[in-house]
């Protein structure tokens, strides 16, 4: 902690997550990208669960840096498909598509099941001095039948949050923040710091 503020270092190259965890995070924490501490790496996701693939990126950046650091991973359950596409959402079309193919791939796999009730799972893994804790934020929802909205990344366009009758892709930043998944896991995350500070 330095004059009252926490500093960590993010294991992502995704500016999209970290724009959302920073509009989270306020003033207390200031967050540092890969790209940000000048660490050019791509770290693999190689593992069977979000909670091993959040803690095989903290771990990576903790032993390259020694720095307090967390890494996060985030996957779309859906389940009608007995919760794929899961650990492969940002693959799940292949290795080599993106946003766009994986949107497709879902939407088709679901043209004729009327059960779209999907959620998102974050499990975020905090490296503080050595030491890791993991926390988990999700968010029920449903797959709607087409795109919707312009906003935010990924699966938004096709996701619906309970409680309302937008995808989060329709939705600000704030509104979206109301309901998501990352920002659940991540005020977890916070009341740790938090807590840790004050002991």
């Amino acid at each position: 902690m330095c004059n009252g503020t926490h500093a960590l270092i993010f294991a992502t190259n995704n500016q999209n997550k970290a724009t959302e965890i920073n509009a989270i995070l306020g003033t207390a924490f200031k967050i540092s990208t890969l790209r940000e501490i000048g660490l050019e790496i791509d770290i693999p996701e190689p593992h069977a669960t979000l909670e091993e693939n959040a803690r095989e990126k903290s771990t990576t950046i903790y032993k390259l840096t020694q720095s307090d650091c967390f890494g996060e991973d985030t996957g779309l359950e859906v389940e009608a498909l007995q919760g794929a596409p899961g650990v492969r959402s940002a693959r799940y079309a292949g290795e080599h598509c993106n946003t766009e193919d994986n949107i497709k791939k879902l939407l088709q796999e679901l043209a004729t099941e009327q059960n779209r009730k999907a959620r998102f799972r974050t499990v975020i893994s905090l490296i503080e001095n050595g030491n890791e804790y993991q926390f988990e934020g999700v968010c029920e929802g449903m797959i709607a039948w087409t795109s919707h909205g312009e906003q935010g990344f990924g699966y938004d366009p096709i996701f619906i949050p309970l409680g309302s009758t937008k995808s989060f892709a329709s939705m600000t930043l704030d509104e979206k923040n109301k309901f998501s998944h990352r920002k659940k896991a991540v005020e977890k995350l916070v009341a740790h710091l938090h807590q840790k500070s004050r002991t």
